[in-house]
């Protein structure tokens, strides 16, 4: 299974989550979600794998959100605007996503990780 940890290194919960997978023997390639956010299509297929909603996958308590006020923009922006927003912008993304084309998870709590990654 070959994952890919969209991270930013300066987040501790990402390096809570790297550590966690580091500790299981669990095999991925980190992304800076910063200087390599997923593109609109990666972002896309996120959301038809996930069963989150597209909103799920905002950073809500990070400085962009906040600044550009998508707190008002996102109950009307279609799935679309949102992934042209999130591939626009790591910062905006709630962080740590992992995927394998199959699944994701977003956000870094152990119960999920141990129920979907570990082996």
């Amino acid at each position: 299974m070959s994952l890919t940890f969209y991270w930013y290194p300066n987040c501790s919960t990402c390096r809570n989550a790297k550590k966690w997978l580091e500790a299981e023997g669990i095999d991925f390639k980190p992304v800076h979600i910063v200087e390599n956010p997923p593109t609109k299509k990666e972002i896309q297929s996120m959301f038809k794998i996930s069963d989150l909603e597209p909103r799920k996958f905002f950073n809500t308590s990070g400085k962009v959100y906040r600044e550009e006020k998508l707190k008002e923009v996102i109950p009307t922006a279609t799935e679309d605007e949102m992934a042209k927003l999130l591939s626009e912008n790591g910062m905006l993304i709630k962080r740590p996503i992992l995927t394998d084309g199959k699944q994701v998870t977003v956000g870094f709590k152990e119960a999920d990780y141990e129920k979907v990654w570990k082996l």
